[in-house]
């Protein structure tokens, strides 16, 4: 943003500006041309509201405010809450009620997967998590169970009243993925992938965008930009750290970049403190700093038995891990002003919200 200061604009009064735009959280610098003098507002700052920019440009010495152009219009307009459809009715992504998303790193047999399912639903979750494809940093690492798992994903999660989010990881998969998942993630690895991005755009479903670990910010909400421009139903962005030089976790999870993609846009952000942490007992933490930054929910690895996990066991929750979280985040939740979602209800038909939660519920009454 530029402020155009008249032509005849004072040194007291080009100080006035400049204290009003320290004010609004901005800094900004001189810029001198022929006979004018201009002063371009410099980074990070939250966007200026309506509010603000009238402020500003009712200062005697500002001739004009200059914009440029919005490269992301659709991210910028898009509001929330993204609604996505489920086994146990309708989820609202972004509402007052955070959306806790859980489940293996990998899919990797069926046991291990409805104890992951169990200890999920128990906790809150709407959502279970699993990656039936693995894209791996070696080749020899366990990539997943393919086909075969995004069924046995669906089956369970029917069991159990709860959505599934899956990761496509290429063009050709983006079709089985939505046939069997509510939400298609898109990883880390592949948020610059454009022609993965529009073809996740194109199949019908809402879309979990995580941000890449070399991303800034408006890079990841450019990826965001492709699906809403690509025609997705709803995006749903997922800080999951971002890589430093900081060798005591696995990444460093952006808790600031979380926060400003918030004032960016109206789409629901949520938090992966697994892949953040990369140790169990971070977890945890890093989770409710998320929230306490405004998150609007977790994405988060549990495990039967992390100690045999074929993929990221040593940061997955136990399912008492599990547990104890639910109960943390209900008495979290008061005090952010959000509300910690119940364990469903299931019985063969029909899995529903409960109504009440007793001492030993995974999720602390509110």
């Amino acid at each position: 943003m530029i402020v155009l200061l008249r032509a005849d604009a004072s040194i007291a009064e080009t100080r006035e500006v400049e204290a009003a735009l320290t004010r609004a959280g901005a800094s900004c610098r001189r810029v001198r041309g022929p006979g004018r003098l201009a002063l371009e507002v410099v980074g990070p700052y939250a966007p200026f509201d309506d509010a603000t920019r009238a402020r500003i440009v009712a200062l005697g010495a500002v001739e004009s405010l200059l914009q440029a152009d919005d490269p992301s219009p659709r991210v910028t307009a898009a509001h929330g809450p993204v609604n996505v459809d489920t086994p146990s009715g309708v989820v609202a992504v972004g509402a007052d009620e955070w959306t806790l998303m859980l489940g293996p790193c990998a899919v990797e047999n069926e046991a291990d997967l409805v104890a992951a399912a169990a200890a999920a639903q128990q906790a809150g979750a709407r959502f279970l998590r699993g990656g039936a494809f693995k894209p791996r940093t070696s080749p020899y690492a366990f990539q997943g169970l393919g086909d075969e798992g995004l069924p046995l994903l669906r089956r369970v999660a029917d069991a159990f009243g709860l959505g599934v989010v899956s990761e496509a990881t290429s063009e050709a998969g983006v079709a089985a993925v939505a046939e069997h998942c509510e939400l298609i993630q898109i990883g880390a690895r592949t948020m610059s992938s454009t022609a993965l991005l529009k073809a996740a755009a194109r199949a019908g479903r809402p879309v979990l965008l995580k941000r890449g670990f070399g991303a800034t910010v408006d890079e990841w909400l450019a990826a965001a930009e492709y699906l809403l421009d690509g025609g997705a139903p709803g995006v749903i962005l997922c800080e999951r750290g971002i890589r430093s030089f900081e060798p005591g976790t696995r990444a460093t999870l952006d808790v600031g970049g979380l926060a400003l993609a918030k004032l960016r846009t109206g789409l629901p952000v949520i938090a992966d403190p697994s892949h953040a942490a990369g140790t169990r007992a971070l977890v945890a933490p890093l989770a409710l700093a998320a929230l306490a930054a405004g998150a609007d929910g977790l994405l988060v690895e549990c495990h039967a038995e992390p100690g045999r996990a074929r993929s990221d066991g040593p940061q997955a929750l136990t399912p008492a891990d599990v547990a104890d979280l639910g109960r943390t985040l209900g008495r979290l939740a008061p005090a952010l002003g959000r509300r910690a979602p119940k364990p469903l209800l299931c019985s063969n038909q029909t899995c529903q919200p409960t109504t009440t939660s007793s001492p030993r519920s995974s999720a602390s009454p509110r």
